[in-house]
């Protein structure tokens, strides 16, 4: 029942070897605290990690587009986890059938299927975490953006809701284009006066756990003791892997990071052509969905030194919103770290993406402002 998605571990509790290797390989914001600098490099394995968290955590979970390819398999991975009690499933039709199959698990969390916009309300009403991967998925030739005219306007209203009807509770947002999808949400609770930048994140964790598993092939590694910042935004060569952040240190050469980066850039795409129009990434995404929402719980029970790389309201560059990584705590993003230092190679996707990220945070705005 235990999961493991995440690369977490409190300074404290790291190995002597793993401290000088995060010393030797600057993290995320390398000017900062050791306990800064330590964080996210090692797995916490599922047994020890439970002692250390507060376990006696109840938390109520939405899902809206529970029934879809990304909702389903989300949907089971959270009845999975230990810190949630109650499980909301909600889509326009097939909960009921989502929610039938969901509760004949023998975990200890109770789930409830709630159809169509007249039930909607009653599926958000209590929750502490909404998870939207509501949406119509990629086709072969599509980019992210190419969504926009349809999960846009999915994004907002599903974002009204929220407000209306539980607006202190953090909001996960999966839905494509995440670039301009979050500043979406953001606009809306402006409006509806229950906006609070700590509480919204565009979940970028697959980024990650993609790095994680190419970079740990590539060197031989063991993929749980690997963790690779991604900053930039969530779309093309808006994802920017940090692999000179990579630990452990690895030595890449020039070849090595620009495969590399193109391909963590590209790993989307990848899965939508080998599936044939038959849909995007559905189980990776679900399963680096249940990661940040395992992360964003663990911060709203107190548990120390959790962080993830999520697309978040930041001021970390001239962008409103940016991923970098950021310490989640009970009032959501509880602080958001800096780029650190980077390679000139870095620097120049950075100068790319910025002017193609503002495009998406800019239409994103405007959308909800029509």
């Amino acid at each position: 029942r235990h999961s493991s998605w995440h690369h977490l571990k409190t300074h404290e509790s790291m190995s002597a070897s793993a401290t000088m290797n995060a010393r030797a390989c600057p993290a995320l914001g390398a000017r900062r605290t050791n306990a800064v600098r330590g964080a996210g490099r090692k797995v916490v394995t599922a047994t020890s990690r439970r002692v250390a968290a507060v376990t006696s955590a109840e938390y109520k979970v939405a899902v809206l587009g529970a029934a879809g390819g990304i909702g389903q398999s989300l949907s089971l991975l959270l009845k999975m986890n230990p810190l949630i009690t109650e499980l909301s499933l909600y889509d326009l039709r097939g909960t009921a059938g989502v929610a039938a199959d969901l509760s004949h698990t023998n975990t200890g969390c109770t789930v409830t299927g709630y159809e169509g916009p007249e039930n909607l309300a009653a599926a958000l009403t209590g929750c502490d975490l909404v998870v939207i991967p509501a949406g119509v998925p990629r086709k072969p030739g599509m980019t992210r953006d190419d969504l926009f005219s349809i999960n846009a306007g999915i994004v907002r209203d599903l974002c009204v809701a929220v407000a209306e009807n539980c607006p202190d509770a953090l909001v996960n947002i999966i839905s494509n284009p995440v670039n301009s999808t979050v500043p979406i949400a953001a606009e809306v609770f402006k409006q509806k006066g229950t906006y609070d930048p700590r509480k919204v994140f565009g979940v970028s964790t697959l980024d990650v756990v993609r790095s994680n598993t190419f970079v740990a092939e590539a060197k031989g590694l063991d993929v749980n003791d690997v963790d690779v910042p991604v900053v930039g935004g969530h779309a093309g060569i808006t994802i920017l892997p940090l692999l000179s952040q990579s630990y452990p240190a690895c030595e890449f050469t020039a070849d090595e990071i620009e495969k590399l980066t193109v391909r963590i850039q590209n790993a989307g795409t990848e899965v939508v052509e080998a599936k044939a129009g038959a849909g995007s990434a559905t189980l990776s995404m679900a399963y680096a969905a249940a990661r940040m929402a395992e992360a964003c719980l663990r911060g709203l029970s107190g548990e120390p030194d959790v962080y993830e790389c999520t697309y978040v309201a930041s001021t970390v560059t001239d962008l409103p919103f940016f991923a970098t990584k950021v310490r989640l705590g009970p009032s959501g993003a509880e602080e958001v770290l800096p780029v650190g230092d980077i390679t000139d190679y870095e620097k120049g996707w950075l100068e790319k993406l910025i002017p193609e990220l503002k495009a998406s945070i800019d239409k994103g705005v405007a959308f909800a402002n029509e």
